[in-house]
Order: structure tokens, then C-alpha cells, then sequence
């Protein structure tokens, strides 16, 4: 088992990063906590993995903190709960945030994350709200009691789509710093890509 990969950062491209270790490339998913942490192409990089094995392919997902890697593991134990959404989950949400979520039973704070539905979000609820090993785990990190993160879930979206529209890392974040409070998806692509225009 891949338990961390140290190289230099090759290419990124949310969620995608590559990082050459050694003169082997490995290509890996992050969610966008730990892309926003990625070094610049060339930079030194160490990143924690999770090596998921099916039958048609080996997928390796990379993560910033220990907090993040052990979260995503135990989402992956819910039923219905892939590593597409465990990703969408922790891009949309701090760990903290997550946690406070499972904690109060808010299935409201997880329907706003792409790809979960109400069902889904009572369901990994009620099965993490019960789980010791999970309480276990993250009782070892000193996570912050507020929030770490205010940004809203709908944030990632917009971050991705600028990516798509080849915007670098830094601009797409200043962009989303001064989005307008309630804006939709659609509506903050627009207000982004105007003051992306006038920078």
C-alpha cells in the first residue's frame, strides 16, 4: 500500500496532479483543499495517499493533511458514498466543517455538495453519526472548533470551471473571494470571469 508520494509537482489540472518521483509520473485525484496547496510546476510536493483497486483500474487520490486521508476512508465505508462524491465532500467542506455536520445530524449542510441528494446525506449521517472508529481518528487532530473554511460549497464549482477556462490557481481564488453573497453557479461564473476582465 502507497502511503505518501514526495517528487515534484509535473502537472495540474483540478483534481488531476501529477507528481514525478524519481522520473515516475504518478497521477493522482486531490480534492480542492489539498489542490489549493499544490506548490508551483517543478516545486517540491509531498502528498498522503489512498490507492483504490477495481477490476479495470488502480486510482490514486492524494490529500494535504491526515485529517483529509482519514476522513475520505471513512466515507468510502458508507454505503452509496464513492470516491467521487468523498472528493465533491471534502472540496466543498473543511474537515472540521464535516465533522460539526455529522456531529448535528445537518443533512441540509451536505445536500448543498454536488451529487448529494437528501437520501444520501441522511444516510451517511446516520451511519458516520454512530461510527467510534471515526470519533477514534479524528480525535488525534487539533481541529479548530469554528470553521476553518467559510467558503461555500458552490465555490469549488465555480473554481473548477475557471480552471477549465485556463485561469491559474491564484486568479480563480481572488475571483471567488468577491463573489456576491447567495450567487448561484451560473451567476458567480459571470461575476468571476467580469472581474477576471478588469484585473
Amino acid at each position: 500500500m502507497l502511503s505518501h508520494l514526495r517528487g515534484r509537482v509535473e502537472h495540474k489540472q483540478a483534481p488531476w496532479v501529477v507528481i514525478d518521483v524519481q522520473g515516475i509520473g504518478y497521477e493522482l485525484q486531490v480534492p480542492m483543499s489539498t489542490f489549493f496547496h499544490l506548490p508551483d510546476i517543478q516545486q517540491a510536493c509531498t502528498l498522503l495517499t489512498h490507492l483504490v483497486v477495481r477490476e479495470d483500474a488502480h486510482l490514486l487520490y492524494g490529500f494535504h493533511t491526515e485529517a483529509e486521508r482519514m476522513l475520505f476512508r471513512q466515507l468510502l465505508k458508507v454505503n452509496g458514498i464513492g470516491a467521487k462524491i468523498a472528493l465533491a465532500i471534502l472540496s466543498s467542506i473543511s474537515v472540521t466543517d464535516c465533522m460539526q455536520a455529522i456531529h448535528n445530524q445537518e443533512s441540509d449542510r451536505l445536500t448543498k455538495i454536488p451529487g448529494i441528494g437528501k437520501k444520501t446525506a441522511e444516510r451517511l449521517l446516520l451511519e458516520l453519526k454512530g461510527s467510534k472508529s471515526l470519533n477514534e481518528q479524528m480525535s488525534q487532530f487539533n481541529l479548530p472548533s469554528s470553521p476553518a473554511d467559510n467558503t461555500p460549497a458552490h465555490h469549488s464549482e465555480i473554481r473548477l470551471a475557471l480552471h477549465a477556462l485556463g485561469y491559474s490557481d491564484k486568479e480563480s481564488h481572488k475571483a471567488c473571494q468577491n463573489l456576491p453573497e447567495n450567487t448561484t453557479v451560473t451567476e458567480g461564473i459571470r461575476h468571476a470571469l467580469q472581474q477576471l476582465a478588469h484585473t
